[in-house]
């Protein structure tokens, strides 16, 4: 049984090991292929997080030609705010940026597929790309005393989370 992995543009194509394999032995398998460090990437399979690590890779119910989605590269947003400590204002400007960015790029596309959602690829492209900026904002870090863009990240997060359910509503009330 084989699945694919995309990685950006790459696509990595392997054998799944038996369903009783933890799901750190796919993590270590890939890392070892990007040269990622193994907790430096997130692992998105139909839509969710794949979370814990000593979980069976049969709870994740991975089928044959099964695409999990690699999230991360080795120049991620959050080693830069875990090596520079940003000020409140960097924080914001950040998450900005990323709204900013959905809100152009992603949400006329998302208008446009709400009005007749029929294209199961399109479909697919936005969940990824908008699953993409939520992992973005994700690693946004706040200080605890920054209540300012605590909030606005929390704002950005449920806009953009949002999109990401009229999206799936659409989807399945078609």
């Amino acid at each position: 049984m084989t699945i694919t992995v995309k990685w950006g543009k790459e696509r990595i194509t392997f054998d799944l090991p038996a369903p009783d394999t933890p799901l750190y032995a796919i993590r270590k398998t890939l890392a070892d292929y990007t040269h990622l460090p193994v907790n430096g990437f997130k692992l998105i399979h139909a839509g969710a997080i794949m979370k814990d690590d000593n979980s069976p890779i049969s709870a994740y119910d991975l089928s044959h030609n099964s695409v999990i989605a690699l999230i991360g590269s080795a120049d991620s947003p959050s080693k830069h705010f875990a090596a520079a400590s940003p000020s409140e204002h960097a924080v914001l400007s950040d998450i900005h940026s990323e709204l900013n960015s959905v809100r152009s790029a992603l949400k006329p596309s998302l208008d446009a597929f709400l009005l007749a959602p029929t294209d199961h690829k399109e479909h697919t492209r936005l969940g990824e790309l908008l699953l993409q900026s939520l992992l973005r904002l994700d690693g946004v870090t706040a200080d605890a005393t920054w209540e300012h863009a605590r909030k606005e990240r929390k704002d950005a997060v449920k806009e953009v989370q949002g999109m990401l359910d009229q999206l799936d509503n659409a989807w399945s009330s078609r």
